[in-house]
């Protein structure tokens, strides 16, 4: 929490629990960290990071259990939730289904009306949700040609040293990201994601800031 200025808590789907978000919102509150539900898919064998098929009455069911709960938690801490960033599997169905993403966008407009929406930049929902977004890029995650992130499954998936991660700050100071393929991609991002189990995240994210 000393080294972010916003943090992605998961919320009891993928991983998380009542114990683990109270410790959460009490170090982002005292860190004065941002406070942002990471809701994603139950499925704590794959992470949450298993393809999946979701409906739109279902996601919006998932998020009022899992954003809720956080947020309950929040209140009882006087913390008020900043944003909403879908996990995993859900991140990546709702950039491949603009039905999906529409629904999102939607779920989140009717019952979290002031809340930031954390999203690929440049993306599907990122393209819906307007200005309730904040465009997100991606310190430690290589990226494909169409502006999409290597697939986990793929050796060069994640960016594995200090070296990279320096090179991607700059492309990013530059607003830009290069792909596995040498392609610049414009980024037009506001927010930066480090992932928590991404081996040396602290280190990572210690070269952001």
């Amino acid at each position: 929490m000393r080294t972010i200025t916003s943090a992605n808590v998961a919320c009891g789907g993928h991983a998380g629990d009542i114990a683990s978000m109270e410790r959460c919102v009490a170090l982002a509150k005292k860190c004065k960290v941002r406070l942002g539900a990471h809701p994603g898919a139950v499925d704590r064998a794959g992470f949450g990071r298993k393809e999946l098929r979701i409906m739109p009455a279902e996601l919006e069911l998932l998020l009022l259990q899992q954003a809720g709960a956080l947020e309950r938690v929040a209140h009882g801490h006087g913390v008020k939730l900043h944003h909403i960033k879908l996990h995993g599997a859900l991140y990546h169905a709702t950039e491949q289904d603009n039905r999906l993403a529409k629904a999102y966008v939607a779920i989140v407009r009717r019952w979290w009306p002031n809340t930031v929406v954390y999203a690929l930049a440049g993306g599907t929902v990122a393209k819906l949700a307007k200005s309730m977004v904040w465009g997100e890029a991606f310190l430690d995650r290589n990226y494909l040609d169409n502006g999409t992130l290597v697939p986990r499954s793929e050796r060069n998936a994640l960016l594995k040293n200090v070296q990279e991660v320096c090179e991607r700050v700059e492309q990013l100071a530059r607003g830009n990201v290069i792909s596995v393929d040498g392609k610049v991609i414009r980024v037009n991002a506001r927010t930066i994601c480090v992932h928590g189990d991404t081996p040396r995240a602290v280190e990572f994210a210690k070269v952001w800031k």
